[in-house]
């Protein structure tokens, strides 16, 4: 059984691509896909107090244990020494990945204050979008109580689109709020 949200691109999105005058595919199988989503996470403070660095891998929400990211050379002014961990991630495939961008566009980016929509300038040329959040509240499923500080976090999604302009059309299609 799939998740609700793979059923929705096999059924709606699928369709509406192939059926689309401007892009000319002639199979299901050019369609651009989602391959996976990349969530980071820094933590600056991490070097000097480990347990924020246990709290913030506890509250990433995505399923799936995440990774410690290491620093990759030493840096003085920053009190950073190479191989300190400096931030968690988590790579997202499959269900794991559906259910997220569910989530994260069903629940999490209704609940942001004043949000305009997201930015079309954020695609990297190659159909991959980068978001940023400021905060992890607007996730139904972190409790208030556990949160000592507001951390952000970055949310890469990656396609299998060619240019920007089919990354857009598939993430449009997805329901991704755009602003105009």
């Amino acid at each position: 059984m799939y998740p609700r949200f793979k059923e929705y691109y096999l059924k709606k999105v699928c369709p509406n691509i192939l059926n689309n005058k401007k892009l000319i595919y002639k199979n299901i199988y050019q369609i651009p896909k989602i391959k996976k989503i990349l969530i980071n996470r820094g933590i600056g403070d991490a070097s000097q107090n480990p347990r924020i660095l246990e709290t913030s891998q506890a509250n990433m929400i995505v399923g799936q244990k995440s990774i410690i990211t290491k620093s990759k050379k030493a840096i003085a002014s920053f009190k950073l020494r190479q191989k300190m961990p400096v931030g968690v991630s988590v790579t997202l495939r499959n269900h794991f990945m559906y259910d997220f961008m569910d989530r994260l566009l069903n629940l999490a980016l209704p609940r942001i204050r004043d949000f305009q929509g997201l930015s079309i300038k954020s695609f990297d040329g190659l159909g991959n979008y980068s978001l940023g959040l400021e905060e992890q509240l607007m996730f139904p499923e972190i409790n208030y109580d556990q949160i000592d500080q507001l951390r952000g976090m970055d949310i890469t999604i990656v396609t299998s689109a060619k240019t920007d302009n089919e990354g857009l059309l598939l993430l449009k299609e997805l329901g991704f709020p755009f602003r105009n």
